[in-house]
């Protein structure tokens, strides 16, 4: 993490949007980020922090609860997670999960063992022998999913036994005299049935939080923030045309007005005329904003490249030169605007220590240094469909905030090898027509994200009566909810196949149409 990027995140702390907040503690967990969005579902503000945090944040007075999430590790292992919560428990309301509850029965003296064979899947909780508070409302029978490597087998101390499974005799226990819970099974995944039920009753009846953490508040005291922590100083922002830095803009707009100043550039890498469209609804929206065309200078620092690091790296290098330049011609700018989201956040710390790695494609690394500016970040306490709730409030263009997600480098990595202007104006036209199809079926809007792939490829085909030689392009669609996981679009089949006779049909190079059927994991969404 930079400085500047360090100094906003302190700066964000100190802004919070409302005083009720409920603290996640990660231990490692790959279900800690459905923590936080089930929560935030309740209109109650949420953080995660690494678990060794802890002792640092528990002299704020704004957190009224900790969720201790769950982890790969076993409480046996060496070097597994040993969190130290002395500054909450018995203090605030505490709810540990999976992993949590067994380093807390652990501690109090409990029976925890290594299964003999990992208990993972559906259970139902044939018992709940105390029914208020966590379980007000939930009966027995109630299905959960359990994925855990120890097991808690038997209470000791100051455990009272709250549910069990058939298999699991401590399913749920608290700790006599004092608000603390655990649960062995995971209350945030899907398949625990009454799981957000159990968060309400944590996060809203025994935490006593407010649900009024909803976009219009947001707004509001975000907005409210932005005036008091850029005073009269000048900002500048890279826009893409997508939804957060869109989303950050007018946030930026509304504090500071026309000290705002966007640069949107074309790298010749965009969808068919996205540059010219997407400008002008900028400029609907009354944004200050200048627009580059950039295209022969990102082909010339692609040219020969065909590793898709190499190509990113060109493209990244590519667009600080040219936004370095733009911005110069700026007076009194100070701050660097940039629409990082929460899930950036928390993927650029590390569960065991400090942060290690910002991601490039929404962090654009050595602009702040290398300008001297500070990042200020308007998003970054949000999640991606926070973010378009966020947007909707502010009345953002439908077109703009229904958007798919679009990669930084653009069709830069969607072409496989080298990247030539014929080639980006090939799959324009091919991904044009997959876009507008989409639109035409009244598909997109179930689709959270998709492209077209010009493969390295060429196949033979037949049109007309000659033989045609040819390059084959592949369609990808899939639905997710923040591109963490994905699974492929089970479109149907009279639809594909009308796309791939008007992309054979129309765009003059291409004979072959492939549909990709991969989920994410183990594919990812982009093919580089």
């Amino acid at each position: 993490m930079t400085t500047g990027q360090a100094d906003t995140f302190a700066t964000h702390r100190s802004l919070r949007p409302l005083p009720d907040q409920i603290l996640i503690l990660d231990h490692g967990s790959q279900y800690t980020q459905l923590i936080a969005r089930r929560v935030r579902e309740l209109n109650v503000y949420c953080e995660i922090h690494p678990f060794s945090k802890a002792a640092e944040l528990a002299a704020d007075p704004a957190i009224k609860g900790i969720i201790l999430s769950g982890s790969p590790f076993s409480v046996y292992d060496p070097g597994a997670p040993d969190t130290d919560i002395s500054g909450f428990q018995g203090r605030v309301p505490v709810l540990a999960v999976c992993y949590g509850a067994q380093l807390l029965a652990k501690r109090a003296g409990g029976e925890v063992v290594k299964s003999t064979v990992r208990e993972y899947g559906r259970a139902y909780l044939d018992n709940i022998h105390i029914p208020g508070p966590l379980f007000a409302g939930i009966h027995p029978g109630t299905q959960v999913w359990m994925s855990h490597g120890d097991s808690i087998t038997a209470p000791a101390g100051a455990m009272q036994v709250v549910a069990s499974t058939h298999a699991v005799p401590v399913a749920a226990y608290q700790l006599e005299g004092e608000p603390t819970y655990a649960v062995q099974f995971h209350p945030e995944v899907y398949h625990t049935t009454d799981g957000l039920h159990l968060l309400k009753n944590f996060v809203l009846g025994i935490c006593g939080c407010a649900a009024d953490w909803t976009p219009a508040s947001f707004v509001e005291s975000t907005v409210e923030g932005l005036r008091k922590q850029l005073g009269q100083d000048h900002v500048v922002l890279a826009l893409s045309g997508g939804v957060d830095s869109s989303v950050a803009a007018i946030l930026l707009q509304r504090a500071i007005g026309d000290r705002l100043h966007c640069i949107f550039v074309d790298n010749g890498l965009l969808r068919k005329d996205e540059f010219a469209q997407v400008l002008e609804s900028y400029r609907h929206m009354g944004l200050n904003i200048a627009g580059i065309d950039a295209r022969d200078r990102f082909y010339a620092a692609l040219k020969g490249l065909e590793d898709p690091e190499a190509k990113r790296k060109a493209i990244g290098r590519t667009f600080i030169e040219v936004f370095d330049v733009e911005a110069h011609r700026i007076s009194n700018v100070k701050w660097l605007g940039q629409g990082t989201i929460y899930p950036d956040v928390i993927e650029s710390v590390s569960v065991n220590g400090p942060s290690v790695t910002i991601k490039s494609h929404h962090n654009v690394g050595g602009l702040p240094e290398r300008m001297k500016l500070r990042v200020v970040e308007p998003l970054r306490l949000l999640f991606k469909d926070e973010v378009r709730r966020v947007g909707k409030e502010l009345g953002l263009d439908p077109a703009l905030l229904g958007r798919h997600p679009f990669p930084g480098p653009g069709l830069g990595i969607r072409i496989l090898g080298e990247v030539t202007p014929e080639k980006v104006a090939l799959l324009q036209e091919v991904d044009a027509i997959w876009i507008g199809e989409l639109r035409a079926a009244g598909l997109y809007d179930q689709v959270w994200q998709a492209g077209a792939i010009l493969l390295p490829v060429r196949s033979v085909g037949v049109m007309g009566d000659e033989r045609t030689y040819e390059n084959a392009v592949a369609l990808r669609a899939v639905t997710s909810t923040d591109g963490m996981t994905a699974d492929w679009c089970h479109l149907p089949y009279e639809v594909l196949a009308r796309i791939s006779n008007a992309i054979i049909n129309r765009v003059k190079g291409v004979n072959r149409v492939v549909y990709d059927i991969s989920s994410k994991p183990p594919a990812t969404i982009e093919w580089e």
